[in-house]
């Protein structure tokens, strides 16, 4: 087997891969009556981290989740309280995590397999959600994308891994419950994983790369890059 095909360092995306975003939904039921507002507003969200990142523009990402919440309300004619925004906030810093990720991530490093992060979110003073909810400890490093104020997918976003890591691209495998992540990391030669969270699945076209594997859980993406790189 050859080097190209054996990473033997598994980046993590963390929102929605590792965190449970549906924990929010509360305050999306609050506010709008509706918790499917939620998917919109998140949809809507990477859409537009996307056009700032192609657009050369940067905010970080707890300003623009309460800019686009604020356009959900104003396409929903929902008016808001900043009290709503600061709540999306705080929510957000307290999200849980998944309920396979520990089992998952235990698994990997007792593989061997060198754990990180790369988060299109912001450090946070108070410390990361992985830190919040007791998981920190399995990662090396913890890395986000505002030291190069660039969103993901832009290369730019993958290769600060690589450049501070001081390792080829080909030495890593990101995971990520979006194609569009794994897209990005592909393109720039790194393997993927994707877990099939909730309303994400593949983007079947044959021009494109398809991740090395796939699965519904973290437990599951686990044992097939185990079996598959180990």
């Amino acid at each position: 087997m050859s080097s190209r095909s054996v990473p033997s360092i598994i980046v993590f995306d963390v929102n929605e891969t590792l965190i449970d975003i549906e924990s929010i939904a509360p305050l999306f039921e609050k506010v709008f009556g509706d918790q499917k507002v939620l998917r919109e507003w998140f949809n809507q969200l990477i859409l537009y981290s996307n056009v700032i990142a192609l657009a050369g523009y940067y905010e970080t990402l707890v300003k623009l989740c309460q800019a686009v919440l604020e356009m959900s309300g104003s396409i929903h004619q929902v008016p808001l309280e900043p009290t709503d925004l600061e709540e999306l906030r705080t929510n957000m810093l307290s999200m849980p995590a998944h309920e396979d990720v520990p089992e998952g991530l235990c698994l990997l490093s007792e593989a061997g397999f060198r754990l990180m992060t790369l988060t299109n979110s912001p450090p946070d003073k108070d410390g990361s959600p992985l830190e919040r909810v007791g998981l920190a400890y399995f990662f090396e490093r913890q890395f986000s994308v505002d030291s190069i104020r660039r969103f993901k997918p832009a290369p730019e976003a993958y290769h600060l891994v690589t450049e501070l890591l001081n390792v080829a691209p080909s030495a890593i495998c990101l995971v990520a419950a979006h194609t569009w992540d794994t897209l990005g990391a592909q393109s720039v030669g790194f393997s993927a994983g994707l877990v099939t969270r909730t309303g994400n699945a593949l983007l079947p076209i044959d021009g494109l790369p398809q991740p090395q594997v796939v699965a519904t859980d973290l437990v599951r993406l686990a044992r097939q890059m185990i079996a598959l790189w180990r």
